[in-house]
């Protein structure tokens, strides 16, 4: 039985970095690498809890499409439980085009699959779990208040930690009110600075942080990508440094932060400890092309932590 499972999306990534300012020829651009890998919220946090040494299962909806036969294949693959993913011919699996510069920042592209319709997670998809990850909430399925209630509550009631990263909304859109009442039953949301400034209208990330804890959410970190990140709960209030590395591309950093700040949180560390390894897998995620590329292991992590203490 799964320890941890991850709600949310999984998608194709379409990744192209250094795309040329210029054409080579008329309508033609070069680029420095284009791939395929696999994406989504649920997906990455999926891939690289695996990798952590935890027993994971992926809930998420994928079409009967190519996309999708390739989501299940590597995720049956990695040793993922995808006993709950549904595979719908009612359903486009959603494919992102992700730009990617030079120096690792990066746009994305969605498209109308993202909203998975008539697509939602059964709170039975969860049982037993100690953990239940809402990974894309406010973005399809987890952008219907209903179905967040539902699977908030379901999770609480058999005694799981709640956690919830954010997205910004593609095509419907939710505000906290339309979730207030469950928000006090989240243990740890995970906004980054663009997410905590649209959901709560504050500037200073120390002041997002607190407008979620006075909704009730009961420790709350702003990612605030290579900068670190700041965070306010019941073992206080801080800012955290992130790791000084040459980065090459964002895609999948903030999930990676949260896979390894719930690692952390199952292996006891505290809100500091818990944070500072989500970092360092968001600092090996970032020197590598795509989101689930750079944490092979729980051992390439910990080689990452002691060469950073060596310095």
């Amino acid at each position: 039985m799964a320890e941890i499972v991850c709600i949310g999306q999984a998608v194709i990534d379409c990744i192209t970095r250094g795309k040329e300012e210029k054409p080579h020829k008329k309508n033609v651009y070069r680029a420095e690498k284009i791939s395929l890998n696999t994406g989504g919220d649920a997906l990455n946090e999926s891939v690289i809890l695996s990798r952590l040494g935890h027993r994971v299962k992926l809930v998420c909806g994928v079409g009967n499409d190519v996309a999708g036969n390739l989501i299940l294949h590597e995720m049956e693959a990695r040793g993922i439980d995808v006993s709950d993913v549904t595979q719908s011919d009612s359903l486009t699996t959603p494919i992102a085009n992700l730009m990617v510069n030079r120096d690792g920042t990066r746009v994305s592209v969605n498209s109308e699959a993202t909203m998975l319709t008539g697509y939602a997670p059964s709170e039975h998809a969860i049982k037993g779990a100690k953990v239940v990850s809402l990974a894309s909430l406010f973005r399809a399925p987890l952008d219907n208040s209903d179905t967040i209630i539902r699977l908030a509550q379901a999770a609480k009631a058999q005694g799981a930690i709640l956690c919830a990263d954010t997205k910004m909304p593609t095509y419907r859109k939710l505000a906290l009110d339309d979730i207030r009442e469950i928000l006090p039953l989240i243990d740890y949301i995970f906004p980054n600075e663009n997410e905590g400034e649209y959901y709560t209208g504050e500037t200073e990330c120390m002041a997002m942080a607190e407008h979620f804890r006075s909704l009730g959410v009961k420790n709350v970190i702003i990612k605030t990508g290579e900068k670190g990140c700041t965070v306010s709960g019941g073992q206080g209030q801080f800012s955290m440094p992130a790791y000084s590395v040459d980065a090459v591309d964002s895609t999948g950093g903030g999930d990676n932060f949260v896979a390894g700040f719930i690692s952390a949180l199952l292996h006891g560390g505290n809100l500091r400890e818990c944070c500072q390894y989500g970092m360092a897998c968001a600092a090996v995620c970032v020197q590598s092309i795509g989101a689930t590329t750079g944490v092979k292991s729980r051992e390439s992590v910990e080689e990452f932590l002691k060469e950073k203490e060596k310095k």
